[in-house]
């Protein structure tokens, strides 16, 4: 079923990314994204954030990832096909631009509260259950390795070089998502990360353990 709103102005703007992402197969598809927007959504309520702002943000912040290669651009003319006004789609384009984590050792701050909302709800997205099968998935569509023992954890200190980074999906989760429950703004994303990192926690530890034959 078609991705519905009450608001027409998200429904076409959703329709739009949901279009675009329908298939994508690295793990930032169309249902990451409904997932995320169905968080930021709940982290909005709760912290008094603009829902109107959040519900496009939301929608719209892997549209010109570096990960899945749109041109800038891109958003600000899905927006405005949408009908979005140019106020609004410029708070939205300046949220995605912010959003994805861009290296352990690099700073990520978000102005705004809508912006952090957002950003909070793609990172607990990135954890848990749901985060580790993102994380294998990734891997795969880029050819990466399950594991090397070899490998040791990098804290990459601009955007550059981690973008370059090939390094196996397990260790994605030194590099990136165990840093992330430490990263998150409000405290509703707060509460919710506890349980999935912990989870996180003891998935690596069982990897581990069968991995050198041991469980």
């Amino acid at each position: 079923m078609p991705f519905e709103h009450p608001n027409p102005t998200i429904q076409a703007f959703g329709r739009r990314v949901e279009a675009a992402f329908t298939g994508e197969g690295s793990g930032h598809d169309w249902w990451h994204v409904w997932r995320v927007w169905r968080l930021a959504r709940r982290i909005a309520e709760a912290e008094g954030a603009g829902l109107y702002l959040v519900e496009l943000a939301a929608l719209g912040h892997d549209v010109e990832d570096h990960k899945v290669g749109r041109p800038g651009g891109t958003l600000a003319a899905w927006l405005a096909e949408a009908g979005v006004d140019a106020a609004t789609a410029e708070a939205v384009v300046a949220i995605a631009r912010r959003v994805s984590f861009k290296g352990a050792g690099v700073l990520d701050a978000m102005p705004t509260l809508e912006g952090r909302v957002v950003q909070d709800a793609d990172r607990l997205d990135a954890i848990g259950a749901i985060g580790i099968a993102r994380a294998f998935a990734y891997g795969g569509a880029r050819g990466r390795l399950l594991y090397d023992p070899s490998e040791t954890p990098e804290r990459h200190t601009s955007f550059e070089d981690y973008k370059k980074t090939n390094s196996s999906s397990l260790m994605h989760f030194y590099e990136k998502l165990f840093l992330l429950k430490d990263r998150l703004h409000t405290p509703t994303a707060r509460a919710l990360a506890e349980e999935r990192h912990a989870f996180m926690e003891a998935f690596v530890r069982r990897f581990l353990a069968e991995w050198e034959g041991n469980a």
